[in-house]
């Protein structure tokens, strides 16, 4: 009889070692493939400067990580960018709540009054394009994020977050 339970426990502890050792193979194939997945959407992510910017498809994974991703992640790391974001959420009718005033008075105090000025300020061109350059040195693409109602969401959270820093920095 004592063979006979040596033998069983044998093909159990057998049993239980190969299935967590072919789970465990499971898992390492599922972490390969988030990892390949996501090697990939960094790939389509970023722009031809090299900087990271919005997912190019936008998964909603990662614009709901942009949501929640706390202000770092929506707000601009420059003033220059941030007055170039602030113009391109008025001409695509993102925020209304008085930002062109902001605007203009952000302008005046970084000596960017004058167009010729904003046109040598790369930082300012990139915003006016909807290149939202943020604070943790990532580039977020607000024009390709697309109509959806999270892609709106998150242009609509940037903008305000901006919007916000604009007027600390005026006042």
């Amino acid at each position: 009889m004592n063979a006979a339970m040596k033998w069983v426990l044998a093909c159990s502890v057998s049993t239980a070692l190969f299935s967590a050792a072919a789970g465990a193979a499971s898992w390492q194939d599922q972490l390969s493939s988030a990892a390949s997945a996501l090697g990939q959407n960094n790939n389509s992510t970023t722009n031809t400067s090299g900087a990271n910017a919005a997912p190019a498809g936008n998964s909603i994974g990662a614009l709901t990580g942009l949501l929640n991703g706390g202000s770092q992640s929506l707000s601009a790391g420059t003033m220059t960018n941030a007055a170039g974001v602030l113009e391109y959420c008025v001409k695509n009718n993102i925020v209304d709540n008085n930002v062109s005033s902001v605007k203009d008075k952000l302008l005046g105090k970084l000596g960017l009054a004058d167009t010729q000025k904003q046109q040598e300020t790369t930082d300012y061109k990139q915003g006016l394009m909807g290149l939202l350059n943020t604070g943790n040195n990532q580039q977020v693409n607000l024009k390709s994020l697309g109509d959806t109602a999270i892609g709106k969401k998150v242009k609509t959270k940037a903008c305000d977050l901006v919007l916000k820093q604009g007027k600390q920095f005026i006042s």
